[in-house]
């Protein structure tokens, strides 16, 4: 049988995600997801992109490169990372980066009384973490810090959000909000051959756009193929 050429990117790639959610120019694309994310909940306007490169107080501390990082208009801090593969100590590295957005709050050598902004985590997960914490029949899980007797937040400007996408299978026909069509797109717009009716929201024409693989320089097409090969190791491994 012969294979069907791709016409859109994967956003499931390193490659493919960056250029869709970690670029200035579609930073709309990012405000969009997000607000689609949070469901009213907190309301994006903008962001400014920010270095996604951090390293620690000195030269030995280990380094954190985050796939997006970016900051609301209110200084509130978002770390996105696309995870492809079950990690033993996940929890623990998404614990860990959410440390470098707190510490850079710190102004070095003045006077400070602590107060912090925001800090948002979170990851889409291309696999199923299948933890215990976590209501199995949900794809979304929202963890903050809270009293373990009461269950009430202890502390609500550190959240992390995990949205397992590899248990999102539901077919254009169903879907209904745009956090949907997100998670849809996510998971499926590299199968797609042709625009369907149920992305035909405004925002989604800087999606197809963007992702058209025709469109693409030369040099960005190579690194497109090696990022799929990536992606293909770490499914495989």
């Amino acid at each position: 049988m012969k294979q069907v050429e791709e016409r859109y990117i994967s956003l499931l790639t390193d490659f493919g995600f960056k250029r869709i959610f970690g670029s200035a120019p579609n930073k709309d694309l990012l405000i969009c997801f997000l607000n689609s994310l949070f469901n009213g909940r907190q309301v994006v306007k903008d962001v400014k992109y920010l270095n996604p490169e951090h390293v620690g107080d000195v030269y030995t501390d280990r380094k954190a490169i985050f796939d997006v990082y970016c900051e609301g208009e209110n200084g509130e801090k978002f770390i996105v990372e696309m995870q492809n593969a079950y990690q033993t100590y996940f929890k623990d590295r998404a614990l860990f980066y959410s440390t470098f957005p707190i510490r850079e709050q710190a102004p070095k050598g003045n006077e400070w009384d602590f107060k912090l902004n925001h800090i948002y985590t979170i990851a889409l997960l291309n696999f199923n973490m299948n933890e215990e914490a976590f209501n199995k029949e949900e794809i979304r899980h929202h963890v903050q810090l809270c009293d373990t007797a009461t269950h009430k937040i202890f502390y609500d400007k550190l959240e992390f959000i995990y949205v397992e996408i590899a248990k999102f299978n539901k077919s254009l026909d169903e879907l209904e909000t745009l956090y949907d069509k997100w998670l849809y797109a996510l998971k499926n717009l590299y199968k797609l051959t042709q625009r369907p009716k149920a992305l035909c929201d405004k925002v989604f024409d800087r999606l197809f756009e963007e992702a058209e693989i025709a469109k693409f320089t030369p040099q960005e097409q190579r690194e497109y193929e090696a990022s799929k090969m990536a992606y293909r190791d770490i499914k495989n491994s």
